[in-house]
C-alpha cells in the first residue's frame, strides 16, 4: 500500500556541478525536494520506488545498486541507486552490462545520496513518455502491492513550454496545463492525474505526465493528502515539488 509520495523535477541543473554558475537559480527547488524527501523517511516505508521518464534504453526496472553519470553533461560525477550491500543478481547483471540509470534517475539517486537515504530497500523504474494512461494507471497499482508500505519517488518536468527561449518555445497553453498539474499534485487529486491529455502533454514537452499516473495508480484508495513544496519556471520549464502523506 502506498503511504507517502514525493514528486520532484528531473533536470540534471539540479546538481550544482552541472548547473555550475548557474546553480543557485535553483536552490529554492533544491532545498524543497530535500523536504520533500524527509517527508519519504518519516513515512518509514519498507520499500521505495523511484519512477522517472526514461528513453528506450533507460525503460523498465533497475535494481538497487544500478549507477549512473553525468558525464553526458560534461561533469565527471557518478551516482547509484541506493547501497551496494543489496546488490542481487540481476543487479550485478545490469552493472556488467553498462546499463546504466537514465538521467532522471540519476538525479533522483543524486537526491538521495545528498540527503543520506538509507531508510528501506530501493528500486527504479524508467517509465516511456508514449506510455498509455491506463497502463501507467495499472503499473501504479501493481507498485503499490508490491509490499505493506511503499513510498515513491516521483521524478518529472511539467512542460517545456513556458516562454519563448524555454526548449520547447512558447505556447500559450503550456502555463494554464502547468498550473492544473501543480494544483492536482499538491492536492494529491488522483481523478485530475488520470484524466491529463497525454497527447497535450506530449505537444507541451512535459516529461512527467506518464510518471503522475503511475502515482495515480498507486495512491487509488490511499486516503492521502497532498502539500505544494514549490512551483516555478525557470528556464521555460514548468517544476514542481509536492509531497502526499
Amino acid at each position: 500500500m502506498l503511504v507517502a509520495a514525493a514528486v520532484c523535477p528531473c533536470p540534471p541543473l539540479l546538481v550544482p556541478e552541472v548547473a555550475a554558475g548557474a546553480a543557485p537559480e535553483l536552490d529554492a527547488a533544491r532545498a524543497a525536494c530535500t523536504d520533500a524527501l524527509g517527508v519519504l523517511a518519516a513515512s518509514r516505508p519498507s520499500l521505495l520506488v523511484v519512477v522517472g521518464p526514461a528513453e528506450r534504453s533507460g525503460r523498465g526496472v533497475l535494481p538497487e545498486g544500478s549507477r549512473g553519470s553525468f558525464r553526458g553533461f560534461g561533469v565527471d560525477r557518478d551516482v547509484q541507486l541506493g547501497r551496494d550491500a543489496e546488490l542481487g543478481r540481476d543487479a550485478e547483471r545490469d552493472t556488467e552490462s553498462g546499463r546504466e540509470l537514465p538521467a532522471s534517475l540519476a538525479v533522483a539517486a543524486w537526491l538521495l545520496e545528498r540527503t543520506g537515504w538509507s531508510d528501506a530497500p530501493i528500486e527504479g523504474l524508467g517509465v516511456g513518455e508514449p506510455l498509455e494512461p491506463e497502463r501507467c494507471i495499472r503499473t501504479g497499482r501493481d507498485i503499490a502491492a508490491r509490499a505493506e508500505r511503499v513510498a515513491l519517488l516521483v521524478m518529472g518536468d511539467a512542460s517545456a513550454c513556458r516562454t519563448l527561449k524555454a526548449p520547447g518555445y512558447l505556447d500559450e497553453r503550456a502555463a494554464p496545463f502547468d498550473a492544473e498539474v501543480a494544483r492536482a499534485l499538491g492536492t494529491a487529486d488522483v481523478a485530475a492525474l488520470r484524466a491529463l491529455d497525454a497527447e497535450l502533454a506530449y505537444e507541451l514537452k512535459a516529461s512527467g505526465r506518464a510518471c503522475w499516473q503511475v502515482l495515480a495508480g498507486a495512491a487509488e484508495g490511499a486516503g492521502l493528502g497532498g502539500s505544494l513544496l514549490y512551483e516555478d519556471a525557470p528556464y521555460g520549464v514548468g517544476y514542481v515539488v509536492a509531497t502526499w502523506s
